[in-house]
Order: structure tokens, then sequence, then C-alpha cells
């Protein structure tokens, strides 16, 4: 499906290049849907592309409503089909590209690591040969924290060594080398690598959140499903870590905040050309028991638990420095963790079963 609006003005940043069109790659899924709207509200023209395994297209109307303007053209088709990429950015003059469309969960990898390592460096690599092919060299790349694996206490900075504990977080690793590699050798490319926490939290209007078509791994999302009901109790896996309360504790960024950095990442591509790295975070480090407390306090009632075996690539701790993209652009977190619990809590309380509840339409205000 495709659908058309207006040039918009494209935002820069003072520098002598700035992006009109981007494709989002992944752009119907949680970060991607919301990288969307954000766009859009800032004047950029959005291409997305999305196989839909892990989303569905009933977001965009959602986008569109929050941003008050169309996705310029959706296309459902696999990132790893050259062919299909192909014909895209052949009917399309694409200036960047943001990538989300990978698997992502850390967890389901350790079970399922081949699908993981051919979707998410076979996707980027498909994306690449793609990209350069069309002389489009600027790419938003988000990677993640998780490729630190056990760094040990404290908030872990870019030079921290990276431990990778998981396929997914290899993947992620992988495809960094991978890019970091393709600027050396070709100098007309530029990548920016932003290393993101744990996104969670949805949109303050309610119509985008967190809806994982499969039962879900991230936190969030199971302690929303058995506060509206979907599920009795959520499992917490592991309560004998060396943490304070025992619990893991993790770096949880507002996905509006996360968005943020990856759009005025788009406008800092045209700063200089090779691969730059940055952490983003939260700037705290909350315990699992710190969150089941701040979504009760969200959704007004205690959520039932249990207590689980850990899970295979979990850590006791994990918590970014984001010191270093704060200098160099200004970017810092607004929101804290009241306000991913309230706003993950009122996404899902408007859609009780998702975006497979097409019917309700949840009201943009409480």
């Amino acid at each position: 499906m495709a659908r058309r609006n207006q040039s918009p003005t494209a935002r820069g940043a003072g520098s002598s290049w700035a992006p009109s069109t981007v494709l989002v790659t992944g752009g119907a899924g949680f970060i991607g849907s919301h990288t969307c709207v954000e766009l859009l509200d800032h004047g950029y023209e959005v291409i997305v592309v999305d196989d839909y395994s892990n989303s569905t297209p009933q977001v965009f109307t959602r986008v569109e409503r929050i941003a008050g303007r169309f996705v310029g053209a959706v296309y459902e088709l696999d990132i790893r089909d050259r062919r299909a990429l192909s014909a895209v950015f052949d009917r399309h003059s694409v200036d960047a590209v943001v990538h989300f469309a990978a698997h992502k969960a850390g967890g389901l990898s350790t079970r399922m690591p081949v699908t993981y390592y051919d979707t998410n460096v076979g996707g980027t690599t498909a994306l690449l040969r793609t990209m350069h092919q069309h002389g489009v060299h600027r790419l938003v790349y988000p990677s993640s924290c998780w490729i630190y694996g056990d760094g040990g206490r404290g908030t872990l900075g870019e030079a921290t060594p990276v431990r990778p504990a998981t396929p997914y977080a290899a993947s992620k690793w992988i495809c960094e080398q991978i890019l970091a590699d393709v600027c050396l050798r070709h100098p007309e490319y530029t990548v920016l690598c932003l290393r993101c926490p744990v996104p969670a939290g949805a949109h303050p209007s309610g119509l985008l959140g967190e809806d994982p078509p499969h039962p879900p791994e991230g936190l969030l999302p199971r302690l929303a499903q058995v506060a509206v009901g979907r599920r009795e109790k959520f499992s917490l896996y592991g309560d004998d870590y060396p943490t304070p309360d025992g619990t893991g504790i993790r770096d949880y960024l507002h996905v509006m905040d996360a968005v943020e950095a990856y759009r005025v990442a788009l406008d800092h591509l045209g700063d200089t050309p090779g691969m730059r790295v940055y952490n983003l975070s939260a700037g705290t480090g909350s315990s699992v028991l710190d969150v089941v407390a701040a979504f009760s306090r969200a959704c007004g009632r205690p959520i039932p638990y249990d207590i689980a075996p850990r899970r295979p690539g979990d850590v006791a701790e994990l918590v970014a420095d984001a010191t270093a993209v704060q200098r160099a652009w200004g970017w810092r977190p607004t929101r804290d963790l009241a306000d991913v619990c309230r706003d993950a809590w009122r996404f899902q309380r408007l859609n009780p079963h998702g975006y497979a509840d097409a019917a309700r339409q949840p009201e943009s205000k409480e």
C-alpha cells in the first residue's frame, strides 16, 4: 500500500546536508512506529518497509492520526529480499535510512540463534548492498546496550569491553563491526550507531504502544497484560542476583526519549563522515521489583508474580552512560520510570487486546 502527502521541509542541525526523505525499516514495530510519528512531526517524508512478523499494518492509521500527516508509502517486504527492497529505492529518492528491522528478544534468540543471525545480520547486509547500489550512504543504526553483556556494576560507557551473552546481542555487535568496516573502506558513508537500553512506555496519547503478537518476553508488556487481566500473573526470572533486592537491574528508557534521539541523529548525519557510536540511557537503573512497584502504582493495583529460574543471557545489572551523546548533541531524556509505567498502562488499558481490538478507537486523553 502507498500513501502520499505534500513534500515537507527537512530539518537540519546547521550542517550543509539534512535529510528530507527517510526510509524506516521495521517502521510498523514498537520503536519504529513511534519513530514515524517523531519524524512526521518534524517535517520528514517517511517511507516504511516491514514484513509484519512482529507488528501489524493497523499502526499506520494511528501514526497518521497522531501526526496529522500521512506516511509517504508503506511496503510489505522482508528486508532480506533485495529485489523487493531495490524496487522501493527505485520509486523513492531516499536520503537516509533508520534501520529497525530485526528480531529483538534476547531470551528467544538463545533458542533460535540461526534465525536471529539470518534476519539481523543478513538483513543489514542486504540493506547495505541495496543502499550502495542506489547511492544512499547515510544510516542511523539502532544497536543495543545488551552487547555489553555482564559489564559489571556502575554505568557502562562506549569504551566498555563488549561481551554479548545472547545471539541477539552478538548479532547487533556483528552488525556494528560490519558497519565500521564499510565506513572504513567507503569514506562516503556516514553511520550513527545508537546503543539503546530497554525501550519502554508508549505514546502519551494511548494510541501507540508495545503490542507483541506472541507471548511477550519484555517486562513492561508482561506486567501490562497481567494488570489488564489477559494473564493471571507474571514470572520474575531470578531473585538471586548480586543486587540490593536480588533482581536484575536495567536501564528503562522511555520510547519517546529514544525516538527523539533517533530523529536528532538524522539531523547530525551531515556533521562528518564515518561511523560514530553513542549510548542512549535513562540515566538510572531500576530493579525488576522497582518496576513492579512502579507499575502497581500506575495501574492502582498490586501485580501478582512468581519466581522462576534465571533466563539464559540475563545479567545482574545493565545501565549505560549517555554522557557522550549529551555533550555532542545536547540530547538527554526528560521522562522517568513513573512516566514509562503510566504511559504503558494507558496504552494497555485503552487497548486491552492491543491492536487486534481494531473496532475500538482509543481516546487521545485521559
